[in-house]
């Protein structure tokens, strides 16, 4: 794909977030985008956040449980970035109905980084040695392509159908939790709508911080001391709507708790 091709598509999804707008599959318009193609489009699209005032804190990794999976109908995981335009703290209302188009919640594991990862080559040891602490998250996804009609060149181009995310309260070490077995149950309006275990996301979140380190150093990047990376969901994405209130408790790690309005 040529470079101004690239930035093209880059451009219209920028503008498709930036004015709640919904573009056809880029999959579905007859040419041919690799999944190194998909990346470069969202490289543009972040330059363009970039260049309107907002900074990277994190990154992420999605699509990593077979429920996911099989709901999207995208059989790999997907990769993006977040910016400080999108972390809300736990109990924040957040305005889903003013950012996003047709967002969906669900239940993760955020890690933060004191040290760097860098891969290819990163093992689940290097993850743990360089991982501050985890905490409850809510990833809220959205995705600028319509009804959801997605491929995985699809969703790695709209960044990662990432939308805003909340962090949970409390902050443990991820040597005090067992990340495989640790349980999660998810509510919305006062109601258990699933449970999930961290064995869910590639058979462990450490599994998926591995993943993503090594995935993104094929391209350069490295995962940062100080970043947010979130480690993809333990259970079924969930269509949100304003007034709902979700919660999510994992066993031994806390919960985070979001209004949305």
């Amino acid at each position: 794909m040529e470079q101004q091709q690239i930035e093209q598509l880059g451009d219209e999804l920028y503008q498709a977030m930036s004015k709640r707008e919904m573009v056809s599959p880029l999959t579905s318009r007859g040419f041919d985008i690799s999944l190194d193609d998909a990346y470069h489009i969202s490289l543009r699209m972040l330059q363009r956040r970039l260049d309107a005032g907002e900074r990277v804190i994190g990154k992420k990794i999605g699509v990593t449980s077979k429920v996911v999976q099989n709901m999207l109908n995208v059989h790999q995981p997907d990769f993006g970035y977040l910016t400080d335009s999108m972390v809300y703290n736990s109990g924040e209302a957040v305005p889903i109905s003013e950012r996003l188009i047709q967002p969906r919640a669900e239940g993760e594991i955020a890690f933060i980084l004191k040290k760097d990862l860098i891969g290819p080559g990163v093992t689940n040891a290097d993850v743990l040695a360089a991982t501050e602490c985890v905490m409850p998250c809510f990833e809220i996804v959205d995705s600028r392509i319509q009804d959801w009609k997605i491929a995985i060149e699809d969703t790695v181009a709209d960044n990662a159908s990432c939308g805003l995310f909340v962090l949970g309260d409390q902050a443990i070490s991820p040597r005090k939790v067992d990340l495989v077995t640790c349980g999660m149950v998810v509510e919305r309006n006062g109601q258990v709508i699933s449970t999930g275990a961290g064995a869910a996301a590639l058979g462990s979140p450490v599994n998926c911080v591995a993943w993503l380190a090594n995935t993104l150093g094929r391209f350069g990047i490295s995962l940062k001391a100080g970043e947010v990376i979130l480690s993809g969901s333990l259970v079924p994405l969930e269509p949100v709507k304003a007034g709902d209130f979700m919660r999510v408790d994992i066993g031994g790690m806390g919960s985070a708790s979001v209004r949305f309005i």
